[in-house]
């Protein structure tokens, strides 16, 4: 049966195919690897001093655990980086949350080398586009890790991110910590370090 998601799909196939190999430009390439280098500074915001059992916590109504949604986020990005190495990616459920982190920073470390690359090309999209779909859609992953650390009751505490040190030499899950945390946040546990 030929359904509107077969559909949907077959029209993306399609569009992909009429988009052209591009080459970015540096400054694009050098704001891509600096958008890498935030996600990764944020999931270790949002997951630093997390407690243990944080990784199966269950929000409730099919909503992903923070281990499902890291793995997830390893996902959206191993598609981005298809369209610099063709294939798919599709990655399989690791055993712990731990794990799940170590593959999705080696992932961040792996676009972003491509895109480090002087002759690196785009197969069938634009940096526009791998900015607005893969990259957007796992930035928004991270917030909700955020999101989830409060429900879990143990909410991360807030920071100026303008001035957050951020380095896209720097991808790995030893992110520093923040240099200009909010002086006040009232709605803190308080028993919460305040440098977290």
């Amino acid at each position: 049966m030929f359904t509107l998601s077969c559909f949907a799909l077959c029209l993306c196939a399609s569009v992909a195919d009429f988009i052209p190999s591009s080459a970015m430009t540096d400054d694009q390439k050098q704001l891509l690897r600096h958008f890498l280098a935030a996600l990764a500074y944020r999931t270790q915001k949002a997951l630093r001093d997390a407690p243990e059992e944080f990784g199966e916590f269950n929000a409730g109504s099919e909503v992903r655990t923070p281990k499902e949604l890291v793995r997830h986020m390893t996902s959206v990005l191993g598609y981005a980086r298809t369209y610099f190495v063709g294939g798919q990616y599709r990655p399989e459920p690791l055993p712990s949350l731990n794990d799940e982190v170590v593959r999705f920073h080696q992932m961040l470390e792996s676009l972003s080398s491509h895109l480090g690359e002087s002759d690196s090309q785009l197969k069938n999209t634009t940096a526009e586009q791998l900015l607005q779909g893969p990259f957007a859609d796992a930035m928004t992953h991270a917030g909700q890790l955020a999101m989830l650390r409060r429900l879990a009751g143990a909410p991360v505490p807030p920071e100026n991110f303008i001035v957050a040190s951020i380095n896209p030499e720097r991808l790995g899950i030893d992110q520093p910590q923040p240099v200009s945390p909010d002086e006040v946040w009232p709605e803190a546990p308080a028993n919460l370090s305040r440098q977290s």
